[in-house]
Formats: structure tokens, sequence, C-alpha cells
């Protein structure tokens, strides 16, 4: 392994994604590796939001109709250009609410349990807010979630076996929600094989793709996959908070969702005002309010620098800064009590490494004062996201070369190992 700094420079100047660099707002001084937590804005996410503000200021209520991306119909044209990135066709995604809200959502539709089958199935390494959301919808329909939640279990505490996914779908199970991508350790799950295994058993299937949009090619409605639902935030780039996006396989379409709202409606039926609710044909029917403009308008941009990059470009670069990041911590690393947790497969790891560290959460500290951006995960996890828009083979070096500096000179001694408020 060459673990010089030319060399680094040479893996840059052979970057085809380089020039996208320049479109987003990198700090000087500060190596940003926190991208799968909330992305840089991009200058088009910038114009894009100052073109919305412009159109109100303009238009006023004729904006819902008029100008370059009328409002009314904005939520299904950005849905379009989730298309490539996850896989399915225009009129099975939209782009509305908040993950979580979509989540509920999704499962108030999809969980009809009957008879035997009143279990929702889950995984314990989940992100908290989906398992909120599960206990909560068990209580709505009046199960108690200690018996009806059945989370599968890691061996390792940071991955998941597929075959123990699959050992767990029992005729017991009316629903099952995963995760695409493990928050903490980046393990991407084998969907195409679960849901193949969840479809053979009658069983509807849905995934959160939180940590896997923008980072790793999808083929939802060829693998028959039920439902997902994701944020824009992370690697979309779409800004704190921007509008989340969903995914309805064709099959389901025209059936009324199990959460109405005003802009459920057919497009054409919405102004009629009728107290009968007509849902709409597309994925449209899953959204609820009025949509967010402002937190709509970032993603007009961002997902316009991903139509032009390529997802598939995104991946190979993403895998060969994580590989190189990797490469590094054996090389230099090795002696200072890390232990990387992230899968090595390509085909198994998603678009950030995790390493773990007893005194995790004070390196991270350490990391900062040095101008370098990570992720502390309770208890002892180091996450470390090498965007493939923005960041460079260079950066992953330094980073590095800072962190073996930060241990030799026991830096890290120097701040509490707790998180702080935000991790």
């Amino acid at each position: 392994m060459n673990t010089s700094k030319d060399f680094a420079i040479s893996l840059d100047k052979q970057d085809t994604l380089q020039p996208f660099r320049e479109e987003f707002y990198i700090t000087q001084d500060r190596i940003y590796l926190d991208g799968n937590s909330l992305g840089l804005l991009s200058t088009r996410s910038e114009k894009a939001v100052l073109a919305i503000l412009d159109a109100w200021k303009m238009h006023a209520i004729d904006g819902w109709t008029d100008g370059d991306n009328p409002w009314f119909y904005l939520s299904e044209a950005i849905g379009e250009q989730f298309a490539s990135l996850v896989g399915a066709s225009p009129t099975e995604l939209i782009a509305t609410a908040s993950t979580t809200t979509n989540l509920h959502q999704l499962v108030a539709t999809f969980y009809n349990p009957s008879g035997k089958r009143t279990k929702i199935l889950a995984d314990e390494l989940n992100f908290p807010s989906d398992i909120y959301a599960l206990k909560s919808q068990l209580a709505l329909k009046g199960y108690a979630w200690k018996e009806n939640l059945i989370q599968v279990k890691s061996k390792d505490g940071h991955t998941l076996q597929t075959e123990d996914i699959m050992e767990a779908m029992t005729e017991e199970i009316a629903l099952i929600i995963l995760p695409s991508v493990l928050y903490r350790s980046g393990q991407v799950l084998d969907i195409e094989a679960i849901t193949k295994a969840a479809r053979d058993r009658d069983i509807p299937i849905g995934f959160d793709l939180c940590h896997s949009i923008g980072a790793i090619p999808h083929s939802l409605s060829e693998w028959g996959v039920d439902f997902a639902f994701w944020c824009t935030y992370k690697h979309l780039n779409g800004g704190p908070g921007s509008v989340a996006g969903l995914y309805v396989n064709e099959q389901h379409l025209g059936i009324a969702p199990g959460l109405a709202g005003w802009f459920s409606s057919r497009k054409e039926k919405q102004f009629d005002m009728e107290h009968d609710f007509t849902p709409a044909d597309t994925a449209g029917a899953y959204q609820i309010g009025t949509p967010h403009l402002l937190s709509l308008a970032p993603l007009i941009g961002s997902l316009e620098i991903f139509s032009e990059a390529g997802i598939m470009n995104i991946r190979e670069k993403s895998l060969r800064l994580t590989d190189y990041l990797m490469a590094l911590f054996d090389a230099e690393l090795g002696d200072y009590g890390f232990q990387i947790a992230s899968p090595r497969e390509h085909a198994s790891r998603g678009g950030h490494v995790y390493i773990t560290h007893s005194h995790a959460a004070s390196i991270c500290k350490a990391l900062k004062a040095n101008g370098i951006i990570p992720d502390f995960r309770s208890p002892n996890g180091i996450r470390l996201a090498p965007v493939a828009l923005y960041n460079t083979f260079e950066e992953v070096w330094q980073t590095v070369q800072v962190l073996k500096q930060i241990m030799t000179e026991e830096q890290y001694k120097k701040f509490e190992n707790t998180r702080g408020v935000i991790a």
C-alpha cells in the first residue's frame, strides 16, 4: 500500500467527479467527513431556494401554477428525479413529508394484521426513530409491542446475517421493515434476496434508504420491494430538514393510503373540495399536507447534480475512497486500538466507514479541534464518510495523518470521553 501524499494526489488527478467539488461550499482548513449525517450546500441548491423565494415574491398565489417550477406539481417533479437513484418509475415516487412521517404513512397502509399474523419484523440495529414509529403503530392497532415487534439479533453487534432475517419471517409476521444500510456499521443488506424471501412468504416488505440513497444504486421495482422511504439531507445534500421521499411499488398504486389528506387527492379532483376522497393513482396518494416548498427547493439543484454525475460513477468513487481509508488505517493506525467494524466486501459496504475505539468520543472531539469533522455514534463508534461528490483522496490521507498524530501525542486525553449534545 502506497501511503504517500503524492499517491493520494495522483488519485485525485484521475478523478472524473472532481469538478463537482467546486459546486459545494467547502470551508477552508476543514475536512468534512460527516456527509452521511448532513450533506454540504451546493451553489445549485442555494440558487434553487432563491428562485422559489423569487417566485413567491413575483407570483404570490399564482406560483402554484406559474413560473419555472410550479408548486402544485413540484413534489411529483422532484419524485421523478429519484427514479435513477432508486430504480423505479416516476409514478412510484414522491417527495413529501419527513422520513418518520412517511414511515407512519406506509405502516398505516401496509400493516394489516389478521389472525395469527400480527407481528412486525425489524432489527435490533435499526435507527431508533424507525423503532419508535413501529411501536406507535402497533399501539394504535391495539397490539403490545413487546409481543408483536420482532427484532432480528446481530451476532457481532455491528452486522446482520441474511439467513437470520429470513429465519425470522415466520407465519406470524404481517410486515417487515428493514434498513438498506445499517446506520452505524454501513453494512448493505441483500435487499434483493431478502425481498424475494418475503414475497415467497406473502409478507409486505419495506426499506429505509436513508443511508443508501445517493451513495449506492438500487433496483427497487426490479427486486419487487413493496415500499421504501428516505431522507434527503445526507448523501443527497438537500439541507437540514429537507423534504423526504418515498416509493410504492406500482402493484399497490390506486389503493387508499392509510393516512389521507388534501394532497393525497388526484390532482384534477383536489380543488373540487368534495368530502368523498379520490386518491391519486400514483405515489402522490401518500402525501398528506401541503408541500414544504422552501424545504423542497434545495432538491431541485442537488438532484440535478446527481443526474449529471451518475449514481454508478458516484458508487465507484465512493468504494475507492473507503477502500483507501481502510487501507491507510491498516497501514498507519494498527497499533492504536482501532477496529474497523464496516464490512470489507464492496457488495456489503455503503458510503461510510465505521471504526470503534474505547475513546471514540474524545477522539472525535480531538479530530474536530484539528479541523476534521467526523461523526460519533454511541457507545464507541466513529463514522467517517468521504463523499464522492466533494471529498478527495488527499483529504482521506490527511485525516489519517492527523489521527495518527492525535493518538501518538495522546491529544484525545484532553477531552471528556462523552458525546456532545449532537453526537
